[in-house]
């Protein structure tokens, strides 16, 4: 079971085939994440896979919004894809009414969506820099019907 204990639904989006069924839950919560971002016009959307060098979690997903408007709907879309695609609800979240840096646990996977120069400040990808990093293509769609 994975480390947030929450038991996921099945969900037929699968980037590539993974055996441990753990890793394929928390795979299939980043790229969920990233997806519901990316709906709302997100940028720069990455994808940190952190589970070797973190207790915290698996993967961190981080993507920029232009706008504290813009921010609060990408927070609202995770939120709503996430419980409706895998019945999931965040453990919390911080800074929803700040709006510069807004933060979802997910136990497995965290999601930070920050405006340009907050990602700049707290530099996570640099911080991280050991993690595997995996660039959200946008418009997954196209990648998907192939």
């Amino acid at each position: 079971m994975s480390k947030s204990n929450l038991p996921l639904e099945s969900n037929s989006f699968n980037t590539e085939t993974i055996d441990n069924t753990e890793q394929a839950s928390s795979k299939n919560l980043a790229w969920t994440i990233a997806k519901a971002a990316d709906d709302r016009k997100a940028e720069d959307i990455v994808l940190l896979k952190v589970e070797e060098m973190s207790y915290l979690s698996d993967y961190f997903v981080i993507a920029t919004g232009f706008s504290k408007a813009q921010i609060r709907a990408i927070s609202e879309a995770i939120e709503e894809k996430v419980a409706q695609e895998l019945n999931m609800h965040p453990l919390r979240i911080e800074g929803k009414n700040e709006g510069n840096w807004v933060l979802h646990d997910y136990g497995d996977v965290i999601a930070h969506i920050f405006l340009p120069q907050a990602r700049e400040y707290y530099g996570l990808e640099a911080f991280w820099a050991r993690a595997e990093k995996i660039n959200f293509p946008p418009n997954l769609k196209s990648i998907e019907n192939r």
